[in-house]
């Protein structure tokens, strides 16, 4: 049996982590999310995407 879960909530579930255990103020996740949004749209947002998915695909071992 497979279980497919969206990245996005991985990463949710590491923020929320974050915050109640490390201590992180949640402005600062806000922070963080924003920022990303906005490297999104710069020259280095098919780089992150790329690293990202070699990434998912390596720890998946779905290598092509």
């Amino acid at each position: 049996m497979t279980v497919s879960l969206p990245f996005v909530f991985v990463l949710a579930l590491v923020a929320w982590f974050a915050v109640k255990t490390l201590h992180i103020r949640p402005w600062l996740v806000v922070v963080l999310v924003l920022l990303g949004f906005y490297l999104q749209d710069t020259f280095l947002g098919p780089a992150i995407d790329s690293s990202t998915r070699t990434g998912v695909d390596v720890i998946n071992d779905t290598t092509k």
